[in-house]
């Protein structure tokens, strides 16, 4: 990302360091979340309790979907190679071929 107009989403592996970020901002904030409600008793703020243990399972719910995401993410870039490699294997045989057609007719030339 050295271009200051591209965005994070320009690319696969752009996506991929965003997640990455995301990902340890999640853990982060689960970790800190688990500590709040292991330090709360059951009979003080009950309410409380219950809603911070509400945050920490969508907390949970939200790591599960960025590392879904990564491995999408993952197949993607996979099949964009083996689409690209493909492609130059398709050009690489074209130019072979095209190259066989000079020779052939250099030879009925000769």
């Amino acid at each position: 990302m050295n271009d200051p107009s591209e965005t994070p989403f320009e690319s696969i592996e752009g996506a991929q360091e965003y997640l990455k970020l995301l990902a340890a901002a999640v853990l982060e904030a689960r970790q800190e979340v688990e500590a709040d409600v292991s330090a709360h008793s059951p009979s003080e703020f009950q309410r409380r309790l219950e809603a911070l243990r509400l945050v920490l399972y969508k907390l949970e719910q939200l790591e599960k979907h960025v590392k879904t995401s990564h491995r999408l993410l993952n197949d993607l870039r996979s099949l964009r190679r083996l689409l690209l490699d493909e492609r130059s294997i398709r050009v690489r045989r074209s130019a072979n071929e095209a190259g066989a057609d000079v020779d052939v007719h250099e030879m009925d030339g000769v």
